[in-house]
């Protein structure tokens, strides 16, 4: 891939970026509506694939927040038209990486050495590049490392960049207003904790020493003295991503021990240590031949609220769903009921989370999962489309669900559908209190 020489890093240039992007998108609605005046049974796959490719193309050369919101949406795959799923699931793994130079910058910035002279060698071409920033292979005393090198102007652009994709975000959705807003807000917040490596450093350490005991996962060992705010350096380690792994054809014993270790690993941050690795997308993770695997990047770290962890888990309890008052006081709770509701949007809004909740918390209710059941999704996947098709919720005032559920819920769709491509059965751990009586 072509590497980028340059980051339009000013409000003004990335405005520019946007404004242009914004022009190509309306002359793909023009040439669709051109087309199906003269053919109404026109569908609108290719103005999806036009509008995806050209709004993909624009925010790879941006990078940071907006390639990031990407990312994230091409993992919630129900909420966008499969253009977009595809073209933005390129956000997991790759994207322009920058030149030479400008990683020499970088080092030059924060260090007042170039990287030549922190390590013994350092390979100048990177050997993937995401979102937020690029990882270089560099080696130190005999030790072979990864040394992650965060874009240029990435952490001063969020607020504005997020402000400028709100419209794409809302075109490509078609939610409405303040549910964008909402979960906008929410990326924001974990964007800022993201591009800060000095937390993500101490995260990191922290997150790998506290899930050391969980069979079949490494983590990687890091090293502080050549980190900074801006690169973490950290040991090296061998794997496949998802895609490459399910290539080379992995027994189903092998599946069911990866998956079980990413199950575990979820389980015990969620219920344990009230932490979450809030970022599961392929790209995180790496996969062995002999069932083990490990895990990367601690830079979006979800901290779980007790009082809201309570009240998120009393739904996954199927007694719950027998005792209509109980539910409903849960639901005013999360904000998924407000006082102020009609009697008809209690019913319709009861109705709806009711089922929504059986759908997703099936695989708690179970002792084991079968992830591999592709009408289990076919069954969440087309809820979602009810969903983003219902005229009270689309022209609803309020955002439905605390801010919390947002990568809450990002997390565990990311597993699950992980765990789908997989083809794995897992255990599924339940504590005693997610079964008993309420």
């Amino acid at each position: 891939m072509k590497s980028q020489k340059n980051i339009p890093t000013s409000k003004v240039q990335r405005a520019t970026k946007f404004l242009q992007t914004g022009v190509k998108v309306g002359g793909n609605y023009v040439k669709h509506y051109t087309k199906k005046a003269f053919n109404p049974s026109l569908s609108k796959d290719e103005l999806h694939q036009d509008n995806a490719r050209d709004i993909y193309d624009s925010l790879s050369q941006l990078k940071g927040s907006a390639l990031k919101v990407a990312q994230m949406l091409s993992m919630d795959k129900n909420l966008l038209p499969q253009a977009y799923a595809d073209r933005f699931t390129m956000a997991q793994y790759s994207a322009p990486p920058l030149s030479g130079p400008l990683v020499v910058k970088t080092f030059q910035k924060y260090f007042k050495k170039s990287p030549h002279q922190l390590f013994d060698s350092f390979e100048m071409e990177a050997v993937n590049a995401a979102s937020i920033g690029q990882v270089h292979v560099a080696y130190k005393d005999g030790q072979k490392l990864a040394v992650k090198i965060q874009y240029p102007g990435v952490a001063e652009s969020i607020s504005s960049d997020l402000k400028m994709v709100k419209p794409f975000a809302a075109q490509i959705l078609q939610l409405p207003s303040k549910d964008i807003d909402d979960y906008l807000q929410e990326v924001e917040s974990k964007l800022i904790e993201e591009t800060d490596y000095d937390l993500e450093l101490r995260r990191s350490i922290e997150m790998s020493e506290a899930c050391a005991h969980l069979p079949n996962i490494t983590f990687a060992k890091y090293f502080p003295e050549l980190s900074c705010q801006r690169v973490l350096t950290m040991e090296w380690l061998d794997g496949m991503h998802l895609k490459d792994f399910l290539a080379t054809n992995p027994s189903q014993e092998v599946r069911n021990q990866i998956g079980q270790a990413l199950w575990d690993f979820y389980d015990f941050q969620m219920h344990t240590l009230k932490s979450i690795h809030a970022d599961p997308h392929p790209g995180n993770f790496l996969m062995r031949a002999d069932g083990t695997m490990s895990i990367l990047d601690f830079g979006c770290i979800k901290v779980v609220p007790e009082e809201f962890y309570q009240n998120y888990f009393v739904v996954v309890n199927p007694y719950l769903l027998e005792n209509e008052e109980k539910l409903k006081q849960v639901f005013y709770t999360m904000d998924f009921l407000f006082e102020d509701d009609t009697p008809q949007e209690v019913e319709l809004f009861m109705g709806l989370f009711k089922h929504m909740i059986g759908l997703l918390c099936r695989p708690f209710r179970e002792d084991n999962f079968d992830f591999s059941d592709d009408a289990y999704f076919k069954e969440i996947y087309e809820f979602g489309e009810y969903m983003s098709t219902l005229k009270e919720l689309r022209e609803s005032k309020k955002a439905r669900g605390s801010r919390h559920s947002l990568y809450i819920n990002r997390t565990y769709f990311g597993l699950y559908s992980m765990l789908n491509e997989l083809g794995a059965t897992v255990k599924t751990n339940r504590p005693e209190w997610l079964t008993a009586p309420v």
